[in-house]
């Protein structure tokens, strides 16, 4: 009798962990076993040519003023990031550059190696900017040729503002010293310290800044000559004036905008004009909102965040000239910054756009410092919008320059402000 209950005993433990090994099996298949994917030998032929995505068809109309068209990504579509990829990112090592953007790796080349600061567009097509590593204002002609702007040494420039299609800039630095210089004349104005945030007029003869007093009762915006001649104040901003952005548009309507809240998601922009016009406002969907102007000042492209967008920033477009202010608004279904965006002519608009951003990131741009951006060239006109180019090696973009001949595209990599070069045709 005992010799059977211990046979009994033995056949339930196997039979139990015989059922314990299926069921981790079933587990293990089911959740934890690696999706299984080969990887092309050398020279072997994918079914995706190589510097392009895999088709991702057209996009289709969408409610709410989105822009939409050929060459539209799906709306779930991640930028930058395969389909079928089993790791989810780029694979540098998987594509051949192209010489020229194609909507794939392209072949980038550094133009200047070192530190540079506040690169601009010139009217002639060339690129100012202040090299860090030798203290000279240099330019880049068409043909990539670089001269000096001036003889003239500046130690230690900490930022610049270019006067518009001009060789016309204010030039800061560290102790707060602020200086007005034109390189074609060689002379220069210092500027009070106390005066922020400085943006020229589009004939580059008077400029709109923020004069912050110690006392909320003394800080106003402000308008004067470049030259800090018939210099008067604007507008009393107070308390306010983190929230004030001066900011001259091409057609020389607006001056300055400023924002507020209307509630959790959304913020009011107010427009500013030199005569106290009373300019219509417009409501944005998101706050943080971050603007540039279009060529001709009629269109203003802003980026803000938004809760149903998991606080990430997105690019908007809207009319902002005369009576039109307001209207015409619409997504371009982009999440990145209006910083990281330019204008190559009124509809032609270049965006270095994350690869991925993390939840917040419009809250905490700094957690999307050392992403890999891609560049992704709009069609204002058409509501188009394509992968323009994946840049040869992993960059963030701080800024990006694209002349009107749109022949080369140039940006400047946020972590050592060189600048690069791609060609665009």
């Amino acid at each position: 009798m005992n010799n059977l209950s211990r046979f009994k005993k033995v056949v339930f433990i196997i039979v139990f962990l015989a059922l314990i090994s299926v069921i981790a099996y079933f587990l293990w298949i089911t959740f934890l076993r690696p999706d299984e994917f080969t990887i092309p030998a050398p020279g072997q032929s994918t079914t995706t040519p190589p510097g392009t995505f895999p088709d991702i068809g057209i996009g289709t109309n969408e409610p709410g003023g989105e822009i939409t068209g050929p060459g539209q990504l799906p709306g779930d579509f991640t930028p930058g990031i395969s389909p079928d990829s089993p790791t989810g990112q780029i694979d540098p090592e998987a594509f051949a550059p192209d010489e020229v953007a194609s909507g794939g790796f392209t072949q980038t080349q550094i133009i200047v190696k070192e530190k540079t600061v506040d690169p601009s567009l010139n009217a002639n097509g060339s690129i100012n900017y202040y090299n860090s590593a030798d203290g000279y204002f240099y330019k880049i002609d068409s043909n990539g040729n670089i001269t000096k702007l001036s003889d003239r040494v500046f130690h230690k420039v900490e930022a610049v503002t270019w006067a518009p299609n001009t060789d016309k800039a204010i030039i800061e630095y560290p102790d707060d010293t602020k200086i007005s210089y034109d390189f074609n004349s060689e002379k220069q104005i210092t500027l009070p310290s106390y005066w922020e945030e400085f943006s020229f007029s589009p004939n580059g003869e008077q400029i709109a800044a923020k004069s912050i007093g110690l006392d909320e009762d003394n800080r106003w915006l402000i308008v004067s000559g470049s030259d800090t001649s018939q210099a008067y104040a604007l507008e009393s901003i107070g308390d306010r004036a983190g929230y004030v952005y001066p900011s001259w548009s091409p057609n020389n309507q607006i001056v300055a905008y400023y924002t507020k809240g209307v509630d959790f998601d959304r913020q009011e922009i107010f427009f500013v004009g030199l005569n106290g016009e009373n300019f219509k406002s417009t409501v944005v969907e998101g706050r943080g909102v971050e603007a540039t102007w279009s060529k001709t000042g009629n269109n203003l492209l802003y980026s803000a965040y938004h809760s149903r967008d998991s606080y990430k920033p997105k690019l908007w477009i809207v009319s902002s000239s005369g009576d039109t202010i307001g209207s015409n608004r619409r997504s371009l279904e982009l999440n990145t910054w209006a910083s990281k965006c330019t204008f190559a002519s009124e509809t032609d608009l270049y965006c270095a756009v994350p690869e991925e951003l993390p939840e917040g990131a419009g809250m905490f741009p700094e957690v999307a410092d050392t992403t890999r951006d891609l560049l992704y060239k709009i069609d204002l006109k058409t509501g188009a919008k394509s992968l323009l180019a994946i840049p040869e090696g992993a960059y963030n973009i701080s800024s990006l320059i694209v002349p009107e001949n749109q022949q080369y595209l140039y940006f400047t990599d946020n972590v050592n402000g060189n600048i690069h070069q791609m060609r665009l045709e």
